[in-house]
């Protein structure tokens, strides 16, 4: 595998990483075993950057990774994050005590003293970001985190952040159906040595070998309320990522080893981290850092899949509450 750097200041790790919200069952029910074997596939593949977070399950993801941790004590680098909060109504907190009070209880369940990249996983808008930063910044100092991350922001918050103290990484979603992130968050990571960390680079699991089929989704499984998993919109979809299904297979790749190709050449600066619960999907796509994109395989992909071509929101309205958006 590859390597990239986690920012200017951070470790070389895998150019993919792994996303470990599935150990959660957002996408249907899994068991540890079968997370465990993930974990153990990620690893045998050169992947040794790891992303979870403190709501993944209420800390079950955490959890799996620390069991695994412990019984493996791989030399790997982890990401985790903190800030929403779900009970008694969902909210956003960056205050100083509660950013401890979680970043602990996140050490604990992984099994660290320790933690590579504590992100914050929502911005709190009364809060000043400025203020945020600072409380990370004595985290840092106290050798609690190595760094820390941003997620769902715009270019004008990652800059009033960096300013206060350099960033490391920032997370959005972006794929080839998810291009916000394009219209300067990205340039604007290059231009600060900001890693910019893709989540759901494979369109939550619509650019894989086999179509997701929300008929036969768990009632739990976070894409039954995804307004592009909806019909008519999902129709609409399929029929367009059919021929870029086509294209890939033609060439050689899996559809998913494609779509990863794809994200990983829009930028050195570039670590998507794709989540998968088993090891015969993370096989799909593991080997995608090989893949080298032609100026004739660029066009292609722009023509088959153009700028906006997905049909409804990537939320619906209440899953995107705290979203920054900024175009």
């Amino acid at each position: 595998m590859q390597k990239r750097q986690l920012g200017a200041d951070g470790p070389m790790v895998s150019a993919i990483g792994l996303g470990c919200m599935s150990f959660a069952g957002f996408f249907g029910e899994t068991d540890e075993a079968t997370s465990l074997r993930c974990l153990d596939a990620a690893l045998d593949h050169g992947i040794d950057f790891l992303d979870t977070a403190n709501i993944y399950g209420m800390g079950r993801s955490e959890r799996v990774v620390g069991t695994w941790l412990a019984s493996r004590k791989p030399k790997v680098v982890i990401a985790t994050k903190a800030s929403i909060v779900t009970q008694p109504e969902r909210r956003f907190d960056n205050s100083e005590p509660y950013l401890r009070a979680e970043l602990e209880a996140s050490m604990k369940r992984l099994g660290v003293d320790f933690v590579d990249l504590f992100y914050i996983h929502r911005r709190e808008q009364a809060r000043p970001v400025e203020e945020v930063v600072q409380t990370l910044q004595k985290l840092i100092t106290e050798g609690k985190i190595g760094g820390y991350g941003l997620s769902e922001i715009s270019p004008g918050t990652l800059r009033r952040a960096h300013a206060v103290h350099p960033c490391r990484a920032v997370q959005n979603e972006y794929s080839l159906w998810s291009r916000m992130p394009e219209l300067g968050l990205i340039q604007t990571c290059a231009e600060l040595g900001v890693a910019f960390v893709p989540f759901s680079p494979l369109g939550r699991g619509v650019f894989g070998e086999v179509y997701p089929d929300p008929a036969t989704m768990d009632a739990a499984d976070f894409r039954t309320r995804l307004p592009r998993f909806s019909e008519p919109n999902y129709s609409f979809n399929r029929a367009t990522i059919d021929g870029f299904k086509t294209f890939a297979h033609a060439r050689g790749w899996t559809v998913a080893g494609a779509a990863l190709a794809w994200v990983l050449d829009q930028g050195a600066h570039l670590i998507p981290i794709p989540g998968t619960r088993t090891a015969e999907h993370l096989a799909e796509w593991a080997g995608a850092d090989a893949i080298t994109l032609t100026d004739a395989d660029r066009a292609e992909i722009a023509r088959l899949l153009p700028v906006g071509f997905a049909h409804g929101d990537r939320y619906n309205d209440s899953q995107i509450i705290g979203v920054e958006r900024y175009c």
